[in-house]
């Protein structure tokens, strides 16, 4: 039996789903947590979603039908089968996420991360998958799950999002055949358009001036870094997701290979320093330099957390880039 199978079996086999996903969730999470949980429910599962940590949801998702998504684990955990979609490691999901996996009746782990930890019962990690997305369009037509105008939207907007509105080297003829096939669907490319890309608020416009006047490059223009302090959250009024997206412009820059964004989480509790790094080349595997710090992700988009001081969290990143340049010879 393969993966896609085990899963597909898995989720016929039980009744009732709690559906969860990696805190500060970006497109792709919030599109395939979405998507899941209308899927099983068209089943007639008794599905639930749950997005643990304190952070409000990026106000570019507030259009995706979100509601009755619980923050804190239901008090049925232990009757339920928690799905992962979209989560690399276990710790990913959350505060208290190892009290939550242990609670559960059985886990199932469904992600495109090449450093998946693979801590479900039973797993189907695709790592050349464009998005997570387009893994579960696999397993829903395993499942003979209908593509609904809403599920297609759903996993539109998980594909859109992590392929970089379809620039980046993930961006696969298999995705886009997908694409086309949720606008088929019924999925409204325009709406999601519009609200995931054309929707910013004043507050994160501002949060990103900051963010571009620190930059600074180095290794002769290769590295682009920047960091954005507590305190800049407080003064214009922006909340942790108000960072999403801001790396992008970063990366944007001529001549650029990596681009590093470091940032203090606006709330007092949790790590010192939280990372984003890009690479726009195919030759550096940023989820390496990661990983360093404890975090992952993918080759060309990864994050970590880190306890240490901006300067040396750089340095670090620096030293990781140029190790891995010298070894391909660039």
């Amino acid at each position: 039996m393969s993966d896609l199978q085990a899963i597909a079996a898995a989720l016929r086999g039980h009744e009732r789903f709690l559906v969860v996903t990696h805190e500060n969730p970006d497109g792709d999470a919030l599109g395939s947590l979405l998507a899941t949980t209308l899927a099983l429910r068209q089943l007639g599962k008794d599905a639930q979603m749950l997005l643990l940590g304190e952070a409000p949801l990026p106000r570019e998702y507030h259009f995706m039908q979100l509601q009755g998504l619980l923050r804190a684990a239901p008090a049925d955990l232990e009757t339920r089968v928690v799905v992962a979609v979209d989560c690399a490691k276990a710790d990913r999901i959350g505060p208290d996420s190892g009290p939550l996996l242990e609670r559960a009746a059985l886990v199932l782990d469904i992600d495109h991360h090449h450093d998946n930890t693979r801590f479900g019962a039973v797993n189907l990690i695709v790592a050349d998958a464009s998005s997570t997305g387009e893994v579960l369009r696999d397993v829903f037509a395993e499942l003979d799950v209908q593509l609904t105008p809403d599920i297609a939207e759903a996993l539109y907007v998980a594909l859109v999002t992590d392929t970089g509105r379809f620039q980046y080297s993930n961006t696969t003829p298999k995705a886009l055949r997908l694409a086309a096939e949720l606008v088929d669907a019924g999925a409204d490319v325009h709406q999601v358009f519009q609200q995931v890309y054309e929707s910013m608020e004043f507050a994160k416009l501002k949060l990103l001036a900051r963010a571009l006047e620190r930059a600074v490059v180095l290794e002769g223009g290769r590295i682009v870094v920047s960091y954005l302090l507590r305190t800049d959250f407080a003064e214009v009024g922006a909340a942790e997701p108000y960072s999403e997206g801001i790396i992008d412009s970063l990366r944007a820059v001529d001549g650029a290979e990596l681009a590093v964004l470091i940032r203090e989480p606006p709330r007092d509790a949790g790590p010192t320093h939280k990372g984003s790094l890009r690479a726009s080349v195919d030759e550096l595997d940023v989820s390496a330099i990661a990983r360093i710090f404890g975090g992952g992700g993918h080759r060309q988009a990864a994050g970590f957390s880190s306890e240490k001081p901006v300067d040396e969290i750089t340095e670090i990143i620096r030293q990781g880039f140029l190790a891995q340049r010298a070894a391909a010879g660039a």
